[in-house]
């Protein structure tokens, strides 16, 4: 059983470098203790593996505890590490001189604390097995004097054959500073042999620095007769190369008790080292771009904050979001998307010097920390810098490709006062930038952060709506130009404010979709709207087609033709009494998983129109693409045909292009007669506007059927009679 002793007079840490010293082995055994004494009375007569303790503490310090651990005989050699909060030398000097073996800086990374305590808990077990060896040799050197000289020169012989099987260094000195004895490791170490170590200088071959260190070492072995505690070393070998070791100096007792010799053991954990750095570097580095990472950012940053309040200087953070990312992604693939990611790190690397720091935050989001601020001047400066880098275009894989960012800019002490309160400031002014079309960067300001908890306040309201069916669908007739009957309704959503009324979705759709709330919306929107379709349908009335509108999000987050499959098996509707309004957007950028959908959609029965087309970047490429059956005018070029010539250019070759096609056209928009019997002039088939009816909720709906149900009757009748035919 592995025992680790933890003293810190703090509970909370007792208990999280509990938990971290149970993740070590499953065979660890943990012994908390608040308070150093009870910890020094608990090892007066127990040997722990490993010592964990925290510097400053009430009773005594961790230096102070150390020492007196290592006057306990049996706990002389554990190892001990010392959690501080300190940077400053002195305090590590202090603990090191009272024996203590490694270090750990407060707040403790996980990853650092259970990589170093596996490596001192193994060499403890090295150590231990080494006594043992020095143990068995002690006693074989007391047996062989009672022997002759051959068998004491034949016993040495195979203790030397032992000592070199052991992965040590080992080495004995003698009180005048020569070699008694030397194992093959360290002769190799050296470049050497044993023969021609054993006699000279135990040290010799090392620099003056390391000489004079182990000769002091020495010295206290032979004054005190008690073995020193473990330390770790850097040393250079005959080549140049450097190694870690971790170095123990003992005692060699003659019958009576005296110290004759100092046995020095080095264990080389170079391997190690480069395994817990390794470690290191991946827990504060990106992956992909070699760049800090979000932790390593924070930690810089909160350095930064410690410097600036003893110097009075200033920093900034900028926030870096790259525009339109995702869809090079999608149309490019991931591979493409990484290298331009690479080849921007290199960017803003060069953008940066002296103290500045480039993080990678993840996804297309990076941060850079800006030191020795002068001015907010200054920072705008470099963030216009920034936005100029990004936009130059990127030659990758023989294509050339074109991205912006927006950049949020946040400074300290103004801002906040810690590395979270910080990134947080720079996200807000960030968003800030995406909500101005990107390409562009912005001080934080308080109004941004009042914008960010109205979001967070109108988020809450919104997931409750969506639990206790707040939200409802008002229904807008389309109209035949050519018949006035309603020939298709589209379902609108609204929301039934609590204390504020119906409102329109402009109010927070925007928001549902930064929150990712569109998502269940969306879903909710198609369900209701082929439920409502099916109840007309169950009351007798001639429904139209309802059309409800699909947002990007949904295309790229869902299965939409599953989505639509199973509304309408839920529901028993007709899929051709379905129709879905997309946008421009959807099909420009659409990617091929985006072409599959809509070819399966429109197997399905269903309709799709393109709303409000005109208004983005129409291409004939993509509707050759796409199979769509409406396109919609929207409502800006409705609004002023009668009084804008270019409007009635613009509709009359929308709709020249949709007969071309074969594809209906339906105006949306429309409030007066004038516009109406333009539009049925100029050849379009339908329109939905204020002239024929307001969204109103399905009650107000169902009864316009029923009216124009009765009134399609009534002709019919009186066609009938009179035998002639009947023009509406």
């Amino acid at each position: 059983m592995t025992t680790i002793v933890i003293v810190d007079d703090r509970a909370i840490n007792r208990s999280i470098f509990e938990k971290l010293a149970l993740a070590v082995d499953a065979s660890v055994k943990v012994q908390c203790f608040a308070s150093p004494i009870d910890a020094l009375e608990y090892m007066e007569s127990n040997v722990p593996d490993l010592i964990i303790t925290d510097y400053s503490m009430p009773e005594m310090d961790g230096a102070d505890l150390t020492q007196k651990v290592r006057a306990l005989e049996h706990c002389s050699d554990v190892p001990i590490v010392v959690i501080t909060v300190f940077t400053d030398r002195s305090f590590r000097i202090r603990a090191l001189e009272a024996g203590a073996t490694d270090f750990l800086q407060s707040p403790v990374d996980h990853n650092e604390f259970v990589s170093r305590a596996r490596n001192l808990l193994a060499l403890r077990e090295e150590q231990n097995a080494v006594k043992r060896h020095a143990r068995f040799l002690e006693q074989e050197l007391v047996n062989v004097e009672q022997q002759s000289k051959e068998a004491l020169r034949d016993s040495r012989e195979q203790l030397a054959q032992v000592i070199d099987s052991v992965p040590a260094m080992i080495t004995t000195s003698t009180r005048d500073g020569l070699c008694a004895f030397s194992n093959a490791a360290w002769a190799r170490f050296l470049n050497s042999t044993t023969a021609e170590l054993v006699g000279e200088d135990t040290y010799g071959k090392f620099d003056k620095f390391t000489r004079e260190r182990n000769r002091r070492l020495d010295r206290k072995v032979f004054i005190t007769g008690r073995a020193l505690p473990p330390y770790e070393i850097e040393q250079r070998n005959h080549a140049g190369d450097i190694f870690h070791f971790i170095v123990t100096k003992s005692p060699l007792l003659d019958v009576e008790g005296n110290t004759t010799h100092v046995v020095t053991t080095a264990t080389n954990i170079s391997d190690r080292k480069r395994a817990e750095a390794h470690l290191l570097h991946i827990a504060h580095h990106d992956a992909l771009t070699g760049l800090p990472n979000r932790t390593m950012l924070g930690e810089r940053i909160d350095e930064e904050i410690f410097q600036c309040r003893n110097s009075g200087r200033s920093f900034a953070l900028h926030f870096i979001d790259l525009d339109r990312f995702k869809s090079i992604n999608d149309a490019l693939g991931h591979r493409t998307g990484d290298r331009l990611l690479e080849v921007l790190a290199e960017r803003l690397l060069r953008c940066v010097d002296g103290s500045d720091l480039v993080a990678r935050l993840g996804g297309d989001e990076f941060a850079i920390l800006q030191t020795d601020l002068k001015s907010s001047e200054e920072a705008m400066r470099f963030a216009q810098h920034l936005v100029s880098v990004v936009e130059e275009p990127f030659h990758i894989s023989g294509k050339e490709l074109q991205t912006s960012a927006s950049v949020g800019i946040t400074k300290y002490p103004e801002d906040g006062l810690n590395s979270e309160e910080l990134l947080r400031c720079a996200d807000m002014a960030m968003y800030q930038s995406k909500a101005d079309g990107g390409n562009t960067f912005h001080l934080f300001s308080t109004k941004m952060d009042h914008h960010v908890k109205e979001t967070v306040a109108l988020e809450a309201e919104l997931r409750n709506a969506i639990e206790h069916d707040q939200l409802e669908l008002f229904y807008q007739p389309q109209i035949d130009l050519r018949t006035n009957e309603i020939v298709g309704a589209e379902a609108l959503l609204r929301w039934n404010r609590p204390d504020y009324g119906v409102v329109a979705p402009n109010v927070f759709l925007g928001t549902a979709e930064e929150v990712g709330l569109i998502l269940p919306i969306g879903e909710w929107v198609i369900f209701a709207a082929c439920q409502q379709a099916k109840k007309w349908m169950d009351m007798g009335l001639e429904t139209p087609r309802i059309a409800v509108n699909i947002s990007p999000t949904q295309f790229r987050k869902q299965n939409v033709p599953q989505l639509l499959k199973d509304a309408l098996v839920s529901c028993s509707l007709p899929a051709d009494k379905l129709e879905i309004e997309i946008t421009e957007n959807i099909v420009l950028h659409g990617s091929d998983a985006t072409v599959r959908d809509l070819r399966e959609i429109r197997e399905m029965g269903i309709a799709i129109s393109i709303d409000d087309f005109g208004t983005g970047y129409s291409s004939l490429a993509y509707l050759s693409r796409y199979s769509v059956d409406c396109l919609k005018i929207d409502r800006c070029f409705t609004r002023d045909m009668m009084t804008d010539p270019n409007n009635t250019v613009i509709i009359k070759a929308i709709v020249g292009l949709g007969k071309s096609l074969d594809l209906s056209i339906i105006a949306e928009g429309v409030e007066t007669r004038e516009q109406a019997e333009y539009l049925k002039d100029a050849g379009c088939e339908m329109a939905q506007g204020y002239l024929f009816g307001k969204p109103v909720p399905a009650e107000d709906f169902a009864r316009l059927l029923e009216e124009q149900s009765s009134n399609l009757q009534g002709h019919s009748q009186q066609r009938a009679l009179a035998g002639a035919e009947f023009e509406l």
